[in-house]
């Protein structure tokens, strides 16, 4: 038998049962996303294996910093096939790493490959690979096709001018290809040089000169209407912790200006003026009816050498172990006395904050939205097998689990799409073995219904995406 089996990861015949009569054939809505639409607008078609599978891959580069691969085969201008080959000598060094099942997974779902990649196979693979490269099946949006991708959702900065969005809306690709609001940078005022580039681009894409704070809140409201009639239902936000520092408009004001003169400003006023926007993303999402998405815990650019050497998400990023639970409540509570509290996806990257975060959203669960607020699948360091488990744990002990919305790949590969089989296998096998186990019932209609709806239908009805 090969390793990637139909049976992979599914431990009993219920676990069997549940994959292959309700999860196999869903349809994916991969609602957050990094991929750059510009893939998808351009059809892009990947020259090698390395093109499509290593670029932009944090996770392989930080397994081959650990196999001791230097930077040159993991980020720098090494030819195409050493990079490859370089991977290759690393992955039978990741035995137990959620990367050798996903490795195996992605070769044999998108090339048809059951051989254990190494340093012995890698010529063969590599010419198989490249040969499939060569058919359209293969191209950006030959891969949504395959996988049925219903919808994706990009991560966009208001910055944004949504040109290759607008090109997509007006091809004929089934696939729905839709942006997301992503206003991190706009909380980055003590970041004067780099704040100030990022502001220039935003006035001209608005078409607002901004020369306040208000005139900045009239900028990224324009932008916020802009990728909602595109069909924009959902806005992320990458935080250390959320902010709930609250002040009023002037305070939050004079912030902002102190800032732009040059002034230092201190850590609390910099809360204080990032708590204050929060507050009115929050209100234009309500307003909306789209869903906020809060990803909290990642201490970002842990290297100062390798961020100095190669800048920003390189793979140096880390879960933090900051407090959340006071602040997270404090932003919650907010909005929903001012009746602004929109639809929310919180995703913890700390592992000790899962059943913080389930119980937290218990607290503003409203009626006429069954599950409004939702304890967001494994993130990052967590979309493996036992951070899965202990995300559907948390979530079935504090809260409904049939509600959950479900999986996404979170990522910037072309190549992720098996992540989706790889989370349905974990949820099937895990609810096979409690209906082996007596601990659920056995009635297959029953849980069968479940597996679907986390599978595709969950996201489908909260999110009121246009599919």
């Amino acid at each position: 038998m090969t390793f990637i089996h139909d049976d992979f990861l599914l431990q009993s015949d219920a676990a069997q049962r549940l994959y292959h009569e309700f999860a196999e054939h869903e349809p994916i809505l991969d609602y957050h996303t990094h991929l750059p639409a510009e893939d998808v607008a351009t059809n892009r078609r990947f020259a090698d294996l390395t093109e499509i599978w290593l670029e932009g891959d944090h996770y392989k580069w930080r397994a081959l910093r650990a196999n001791g691969v230097e930077e040159r085969l993991c980020t720098g201008d090494a030819a195409a096939y050493d990079k490859f080959l370089a991977w290759a000598r690393t992955v039978p060094q990741t035995l137990r790493n959620p990367l050798y099942h996903w490795t195996h997974l992605e070769l044999k779902r998108y090339f048809g490959i059951d051989q254990l990649l190494d340093e012995k196979t890698a010529p063969q693979i590599w010419e198989q690979a490249s040969a499939c490269l060569q058919s359209e099946e293969f191209s950006a949006r030959g891969i949504l096709a395959k996988f049925n991708v219903r919808c994706v959702c990009t991560t966009d900065d208001p910055t944004d001018d949504l040109s290759h969005h607008l090109a997509i809306a007006e091809s004929d690709l089934p696939t729905k290809i839709y942006p997301t609001f992503r206003p991190d940078a706009a909380l980055r005022i003590n970041e004067t040089e780099q704040f100030s580039i990022w502001l220039d681009k935003l006035q001209e894409v608005a078409g607002v000169e901004v020369s306040s704070y208000e005139t900045l809140l009239d900028a990224l409201k324009q932008r916020h209407d802009a990728f909602d009639q595109i069909g924009c239902r959902l806005s992320d936000h990458g935080l250390e912790v959320c902010y709930s520092d609250f002040c009023d408009e002037k305070s939050a004001a004079a912030i902002y200006d102190q800032a732009r003169s040059g002034k230092q400003v201190s850590p609390q006023q910099l809360s204080q003026y990032a708590s204050n926007l929060m507050l009115h993303f929050g209100q234009w999402d309500a307003e909306k009816g789209w869903t906020k998405q809060l990803h909290l815990g990642a201490l970002r650019n842990n290297s100062s050498r390798l961020l100095a050497e190669l800048g920003r998400d390189i793979g140096c990023d880390s879960i933090g172990d900051w407090p959340q639970a006071q602040a997270l409540s404090g932003y919650l509570d907010r909005l929903d006395e001012m009746g602004a509290l929109p639809k929310t996806i919180l995703y913890n990257l700390n592992p000790a904050d899962n059943y913080v975060f389930a119980a937290m959203i218990g607290n503003f669960q409203s009626g006429g939205r069954a599950g409004k607020l939702q304890l967001g699948s494994g993130w990052w360091f967590l979309d493996q097998e036992d951070g899965m488990r202990w995300q559907l744990n948390a979530l079935s002990n504090l809260g409904l689990l049939s509600r959950f919305v479900g999986m996404l790949t979170d990522s910037r590969s072309f190549m992720s799409y098996p992540r989706h089989e790889y989370f349905r296998r974990c949820l099937c096998n895990r609810l096979g073995g409690e209906i082996e186990r007596g601990i659920l019932p056995s009635d297959f209609n029953l849980v069968g219904e479940l597996v679907r709806n986390i599978c595709f239908s969950n996201a489908h009805n909260y999110l009121g995406l246009d599919l």
